[in-house]
């Protein structure tokens, strides 16, 4: 094998990767996936598309080796083949962030329409929780609060939150959190929760980025 030769198979098969990445909705399937599996249906309603067009992407991300399948009953299971995938998407989303200043300005605007001006990061909250300073909610679905949470973080998925209010500490701060930077689970909890009196922001990483840093989570 000459040297050309094995480059050309060698960048071939990163394109391949690449290629697999390349697409807004499969992003977003791995997003999704990041936080635990999911059945095709989830994924599908989650995603906004329709069966046929959820299968096709996660053929070609199966194709890739990104993410792998496994039949539960009738239903089948989708998840990310290993951590090296999702530590692969925070990277791709800290190079859009530094590389993007639509992404950048998107955000911050999304942000402000909800009234959170200043989301906190991983420190600051590790900080405030130590002090006992605030009330930690997880607005994700349930099956991902399982699979893991932050230390003393209350489920309260996004759905029941209306419900669930009245059982909040009016002295507290309430910091909510979800599936990261791009998740709308957290601002519109920290929306709703504004409306109604309380002193509330919203976590700027998700359950990852707090295990990445070395810190404890809870199942």
């Amino acid at each position: 094998m000459t040297g050309r030769e094995f480059k050309d198979i060698t960048f071939q098969n990163l394109a391949k990767v690449t290629d697999a990445l390349g697409s807004p909705k499969r992003l977003e399937i791995i997003d999704i996936l990041s936080q635990g599996e999911k059945d095709v249906e989830t994924l599908t309603r989650e995603t906004g598309m329709n069966f046929a067009n959820a299968s096709r992407h996660l053929r070609i991300l199966k194709e890739a080796k990104i993410v792998l399948s496994r039949k539960e009953g009738i239903h089948v299971i989708y998840y990310l083949a290993s951590e090296e995938v999702t530590k692969c998407w925070k990277n791709i989303q800290s190079l859009a962030e530094r590389t993007s200043a639509e992404l950048r300005e998107v955000t911050a605007l999304f942000l402000r329409e909800r009234s959170v001006l200043e989301p906190i990061s991983i420190q600051q909250l590790r900080s405030k929780i130590r002090r006992g300073h605030v009330t930690v909610i997880d607005v994700r679905p349930k099956e991902e609060y399982s699979n893991g949470h932050l230390p003393g973080a209350i489920s309260v998925p996004l759905p029941e939150l209306k419900k669930y209010v009245r059982n909040l500490p009016s002295n507290k701060e309430i910091i909510a959190y979800c599936r990261g930077k791009y998740c709308v689970m957290a601002p519109e909890a920290a929306k709703m929760l504004i409306t109604k009196g309380f002193k509330t922001t919203i976590m700027q990483d998700d359950v990852n980025s707090w295990r990445f840093a070395g810190l404890e989570i809870e199942k």
